[in-house]
C-alpha cells in the first residue's frame, strides 16, 4: 500500500495515522446525542441519521473494509472561546477530507470518507424529499456512524488531544 500517512500530511492534515477498522464501535448513545439535534442537521440531511440509516447499517459498512486512514486538522486557539480559529479549523477539516477523498479513489474505488460534522456539499440538502444529489461524494460524519472519535484515535495510536490552547477536528476514510 501507499505511504497515505505521508501523503494526508504532505496534502494539508496536521496528523494521520492508520486505522484498523476492527477497532470501530458503533454506540446508540452517540445516535442519541445526534437524535438531541445540537447542530442542528439531524433529521435535515441525507448523510446525518436518521437520514444515513441504522446503526446496524453502518456496522455493515464498515464489515467491507479491514483498513483504513484517521486524519486530523490541529488549530492553535488565541484563547478559549475563539470561535472564529474553531470555525475555520472545522471548515478546513472538511474542505481537506473531500479534497483527499478525490486524491484516494482512483486507488481505492468504494471507500468512504468519515468527516467531521454534517455534509456541507449542498447548500440544501434534498433530504427526505428527493434523493441525495451526489451520493459518491457526500460525506457522514464519524459520529453519524455511531462512533466516538476519541475511542477511535486512543484505539489506533493517535492522539486525540494536541493539548492547552489547541482544538482538533478528525476525520477517517475506510479504504479495503
Amino acid at each position: 500500500m501507499r505511504d497515505l500517512v505521508s501523503e494526508a500530511v504532505d496534502f494539508g492534515f496536521s496528523h494521520a495515522g492508520w486505522l484498523d477498522v476492527t477497532t470501530l464501535m458503533p454506540r446508540d448513545e452517540v445516535r442519541a446525542m445526534c437524535a438531541a439535534d445540537r447542530c442542528g442537521a439531524y433529521g435535515r440531511s441525507w448523510m446525518c441519521p436518521p437520514g444515513c440509516g441504522t446503526l446496524d447499517e453502518s456496522r455493515e459498512v464498515m464489515r467491507r473494509f479491514r483498513t483504513g486512514l484517521i486524519v486530523q486538522t490541529t488549530a492553535e486557539l488565541d484563547d478559549p472561546f475563539d470561535y472564529e480559529t474553531m470555525m475555520a479549523a472545522n471548515n478546513l477539516q472538511s474542505q481537506r477530507v473531500a479534497g483527499f477523498r478525490e486524491v484516494l479513489e482512483d486507488g481505492y474505488p468504494g471507500l468512504v470518507a468519515l468527516g467531521n460534522g454534517a455534509c456541507t456539499l449542498c447548500p440544501t440538502c434534498a433530504y427526505p424529499d428527493e434523493p441525495c444529489r451526489h451520493p459518491g461524494r457526500a460525506i457522514s460524519s464519524m459520529e453519524a456512524f455511531g462512533l466516538v472519535v476519541s475511542d477511535v484515535c486512543a484505539s489506533n495510536d493517535l492522539p486525540y488531544y494536541y493539548g492547552p490552547g489547541t482544538i482538533t477536528y478528525t476525520g477517517c476514510y475506510l479504504l479495503v
